[in-house]
Formats: C-alpha cells, sequence, structure tokens
C-alpha cells in the first residue's frame, strides 16, 4: 500500500534554487553594465580634460615664442599623446588659437594679448566649443 504525503515538496527546491540563480545573474549583469558604464564615463573626462589641457600649453608655449619673436605665426607641437596646432594672427592685439586634438576630442582655446604700456598684457582667455 502507498504512503500519501499531505504536502508534496520534491520540486520545490529546485525551483527556489531556479529562482535564486535568475536574480543573481540579473543583479550581476546590472552590476557589470553599469560598471562598463562609469568606466567609459570616466575615459571621456579624462580625454576632455587632457585635450583643454594641451590647448591651454599651446598657448602659453605662443605667448613665450611671441615675447622672443614677434613674428611668430604658430606651429604644430606634439604634447603627450595630444597634438596642437597654434595661430597667430593680428599686431595689436594679437589673437593666440590653439586647437588640441585628443583622441576623438579636440578642444580650442583663444586668448587676445596687447603690448600695454610696453608689457605684455592678456586681455582675454577662452575656450571655444
Amino acid at each position: 500500500m502507498k504512503k500519501k504525503h499531505p504536502h508534496n515538496n520534491h520540486g520545490q527546491t529546485l525551483v527556489t534554487l531556479l529562482v535564486f540563480t535568475v536574480v543573481a545573474i540579473a543583479v550581476t549583469s546590472t552590476a557589470i553594465s553599469i560598471m562598463i558604464n562609469i568606466t567609459r564615463s570616466a575615459s571621456i573626462v579624462e580625454s576632455r580634460i587632457i585635450a583643454s589641457q594641451a590647448a591651454e600649453s599651446g598657448i602659453e608655449n605662443a605667448i613665450i615664442r611671441v615675447l622672443r619673436d614677434p613674428e611668430y605665426a604658430g606651429e604644430t607641437l606634439q604634447i603627450g599623446d595630444a597634438s596642437v596646432e597654434i595661430s597667430v594672427a593680428g599686431s595689436d592685439p594679437i589673437v593666440i588659437t590653439a586647437d588640441a586634438t585628443y583622441g576623438s576630442y579636440i578642444q580650442t582655446v583663444q586668448t587676445t594679448i596687447a603690448y600695454v604700456d610696453n608689457s605684455l598684457t592678456i586681455s582675454d582667455w577662452e575656450y571655444i566649443y
């Protein structure tokens, strides 16, 4: 004669294990996706900072070069992994533009300098987007 169980729990453990496994996979996948997005965002911010600093370095280099040689018209510099194209226009005031390229990011900085009382003065410094 067969014994009857009031509750048949033979498959319940397997179902519970499957539910916990699916939840764990979902949580892990979400965490990995968030980490990838954060890493990508940090990389973009870092690239923009490097491009900005390279453009500023190009402007500073051009100011020194103009002080030493008033006929300086610009050049292309390699600053680390960034390429900076410097152009100098005008005579008084002098407009210096530096376009820095780092990866796929381009940052342009422009400054205006002039000689006031036989002294070089920076009158404007701006980022162009």
